[in-house]
């Protein structure tokens, strides 16, 4: 309820209105990740990008500003915020040198189990009034409901990397070509973006 006193005779509008709950719940779930991720470099943005290289191929800034549907300037910041600390590194591309690879180190897949872990918890409170079942379907109807406006306001490859990620979401290493890079930041600490998640 929206806090009026409640009267079966008269329910609250709100309480059927589909932007109101989800506002209700992705306001809960913001102010909780960021508060998750005030001293992670590039904030919720930046543990979005390792997941998108860790679950993902190798692919470019280009094909990964896009898939995050963030501009290429405001990703190259967000690189520059977690380059610094040593949690991703550029390489060149074997396919075209002018382009450079995105590969998550050690240290930063490390980083990224661990916030992880945390973003977990927050899930588990947000949705604590359901049970285990009902938290499953919850996720797979939303999930099907998000590859459906995927469809329609398209950020390309965005549900099968995250098909992908639930299929393996906890990688035990990180990739033989992320190997190679630990042994060698658009928006800087933007909200989660709703449609980001499929």
């Amino acid at each position: 309820m929206t806090g009026a006193i409640h009267r079966p005779d008269r329910p609250d509008p709100l309480d059927d209105d589909l932007g109101w709950m989800l506002g209700i719940v992705f306001r809960g779930y913001v102010r909780a990740a960021e508060h998750a991720f005030t001293d992670f470099p590039g904030g919720p943005r930046g543990y979005q990008l390792l997941t998108a290289v860790i679950n993902g191929p190798a692919r470019n800034q280009g094909a990964i500003a896009e898939e995050l549907g963030i501009d290429r300037t405001g990703l190259t910041y967000l690189i520059d915020d977690l380059e610094r600390p040593g949690y991703v590194a550029r390489r060149a591309d074997p396919a075209d040198r002018r382009n450079r690879l995105i590969d998550v180190t050690a240290t930063g897949h490390a980083a990224w189990e661990q916030r992880r872990s945390a973003l977990r918890q927050i899930e588990s409170h947000l949705l604590g009034a359901l049970t285990p079942a009902e938290s499953g379907t919850l996720r797979a109807l939303l999930q099907r409901v998000a590859c459906s406006a995927q469809a329609v306001d398209p950020l390309r490859d965005l549900c099968e990397v995250v098909t992908q990620a639930q299929a393996d979401p906890a990688p035990a290493a990180p990739a033989s070509r992320r190997t190679g890079a630990a042994a060698a930041r658009g928006g800087r600490a933007a909200a989660p973006r709703a449609r980001r998640r499929a």
